[in-house]
């Protein structure tokens, strides 16, 4: 009988003990968009507990759409969002204190892909392009990509929404279009479906924050500590997705429902290279937006890109050696 009441009591101390550890996490709400690549360090975030190492109690939503993403942020539901500059870019000009602090895809990683019969980037010419929606990154990727490639998207081809992969994919068979922008793994997928990979986008190198990790300057003011350890998480997961292959692999087959092993290398390939160790949200990403924006909107044409991003943060853990002992102890840095 007393075995068992010593039990009891060494039960309720315990629970005691976890309630009162969790109710001193503080915790912290993320949010992303976009089942891609891109997101592969929230997801090693997720899987590797990097938050909770950081003695956070996070709060990690998928969310379908970008717009909803940065409503959520500013209206104070989550404390930061993996998002692209195109919503950064639209919030700040709309006088929003939105601000980018940790750059992650640093460049357009998508291809053109079109049907069999075209062989050329000058037989573009004519033809008509699917994207997600007008004004996306896709969007934006392909008319950038167009125009460094000496094709003017306005007059010489015509853009239409197509909507998502299996969209563009379908648009492509009824030849309702003739090319579209994706990036891997799904350009596996689409020259299985026939369809030709006429050119990459990467090799153009267009600065551009395809991807990053978004806040307010109010969050960001009044939880300083919580966006550093936010960061260093992220500084982490990039570190885990460049230095193990395998689980970097494994990540991408169970968020994008993918298993064909040579889609997955081709997604590593696509991404994990131009992930930075010390992920610095630089101004040339966000300056590229502007510099398009600015044809239509005098806003972006008097806008400062340093405005835009905040590298405080990253400066932080670099000054600390963080980040380079971090690859040090795995044999990456001598």
């Amino acid at each position: 009988m007393l075995h068992l009441w010593a039990l009891s009591v060494l039960a309720l101390v315990g629970l005691l003990t976890t309630n009162a550890t969790l109710h001193a996490q503080e915790r912290i709400r993320l949010a992303w968009a976009g089942a891609s690549p891109s997101n592969s360090p929230i997801w090693a975030m997720q899987e590797r507990k990097l938050l909770e190492k950081q003695g956070l109690r996070p709060e990690i939503i998928s969310i379908s759409a970008s717009p909803t993403v940065l409503q959520a942020l500013l209206a104070n539901e989550i404390d930061a969002a993996s998002i692209s500059v195109t919503t950064l870019t639209s919030s700040r000009l709309a006088g929003f204190d939105s601000v980018l602090i940790v750059g992650v895809v640093p460049t357009f990683v998508d291809f053109i892909v079109s049907t069999q019969d075209i062989t050329s980037i000058e037989q573009l010419k004519g033809k008509t392009a699917g994207v997600n929606r007008l004004g996306s990154t896709s969007d934006m990727g392909l008319r950038l990509a167009l125009r460094k490639l000496g094709i003017d998207p306005e007059k010489d081809v015509k853009i239409i929404p197509a909507g998502g992969n299996p969209e563009r994919f379908a648009a492509l068979s009824k030849g309702i279009t003739q090319f579209t922008i994706m990036p891997e793994p799904f350009v596996r997928e689409a020259e299985r479906l026939g369809f030709r990979k006429l050119f990459s986008i990467n090799t153009l190198k267009i600065p551009f924050w395809w991807n990053g990790i978004l806040t307010r300057e109010a969050i960001l003011k009044e939880k300083r500590p919580l966006m550093l350890k936010l960061t260093t998480a992220m500084v982490e997961a990039i570190h885990y997705l460049k230095t193990d292959k395998a689980g970097a692999k494994a990540l991408f087959r169970k968020n994008l429902g993918i298993s064909d092993p040579e889609a997955l290398e081709r997604a590593y390939n696509a991404y994990i290279p131009i992930f930075n160790e010390a992920p610095y949200p630089t101004p040339d990403g966000v300056k590229t937006m502007l510099d398009d924006l600015a044809r239509s909107n005098p806003k972006a044409a008097a806008a400062d890109p340093n405005k835009f991003v905040d590298q405080s943060l990253v400066r932080e853990l670099e000054t600390s050696g963080f980040i380079k002992r971090l690859y040090k102890l795995s044999g990456v840095l001598e």
